[in-house]
């Protein structure tokens, strides 16, 4: 189809509708062909391609389930307060004010505010890290040639960056994030050991407590050896469901979730949201 014309480029562009990609967003979220819940309730479906990024703002109470879909998919994530993105995910105090410097089941991932902005209901992967964050500019450039957005060897920070204009954010707000499927140990000599992925078709599910943006790069870990840049496809589905209220379990898991699920819902019935 000839696209020298405005005519033409305009028929080509609109015979691409309904075309699927291996890695794109599936509008409206109800469409994806086999959703974990009722096909309604689906608010967000998507793949990420290795080397990009997504973003979305979540309410209170969605479920999100990020799965690696061929084992060397690797998603770097940042949490804030939908409303409020002095509020952020901040992973000095998720590490040090539960004890524990692995992610996984049962996990809160707590704010500069002492609050739950996502809790961890589910992990059959295993490897995650809260220890290295995600890739810059400069070491990307160092090791692969190149680490700006349109490369083929994108770093997560820079995608970070694109994630944030996007939802009004600026370089100067982005904290460290996490990482999930490619996990570290911590050495008795204080080094770190790349322990890699678990493999394909491993997921993670996390629960909102509080509405939120999420921004999310999917790169290889700034610890991975590999010399090739390699990244796959990370799959990501949301669905509405309800946040932790007194009586669950995960509530009185410790007395410092325990706490900090209390600063939430103090907070929250201030504003008149529960």
């Amino acid at each position: 189809m000839a696209t020298a014309t405005t005519y033409g480029a305009r028929a080509h562009a609109r015979a691409q509708e309904g075309t699927r990609a291996e890695a794109m967003p599936v509008v409206p979220a109800s469409a994806w062909p086999a959703p974990p819940c009722e096909a309604g309730h689906l608010v967000w479906a998507e793949t990420v391609a290795g080397g990009n990024y997504t973003h979305k703002v979540l309410a209170r109470g969605t479920e999100l389930r990020l799965t690696d879909l061929s084992g060397d998919a690797c998603a770097h994530l940042l949490l804030f307060a939908a409303d409020r993105p002095w509020e952020r995910l901040n992973v000095a105090d998720t590490v040090k004010v539960q004890w524990n410097a692995y992610l996984g089941e049962g996990q809160l991932l707590l704010s500069d505010q002492g609050r739950v902005l996502a809790s961890v209901i589910a992990d059959t992967s295993g490897r995650h890290d809260a220890l290295c964050g995600t890739s810059g500019l400069v070491r990307n450039t160092e090791r692969y040639g190149d680490g700006t957005p349109q490369s083929e060897s994108p770093a997560g920070r820079e995608l970070f960056k694109l994630a944030a204009a996007k939802n009004g954010l600026a370089p100067r707000d982005l904290p460290p994030s996490l990482s999930f499927f490619q996990g570290v140990e911590v050495r008795e000599d204080g080094s770190l050991d790349f322990t890699g992925s678990a493999g394909p078709g491993t997921s993670v599910t996390l629960r909102t407590e509080q509405d939120v943006t999420v921004l999310l790069a999917n790169v290889p870990h700034p610890a991975d050896p590999r010399e090739a840049y390699t990244s796959t496809p990370l799959e990501v589905l949301a669905w509405r469901a309800e946040a932790t209220r007194s009586g669950d379990p995960l509530w009185d898991a410790t007395p410092e979730g325990h706490r900090a699920f209390l600063n939430t819902a103090e907070f929250l019935a201030a504003r008149g949201i529960a």
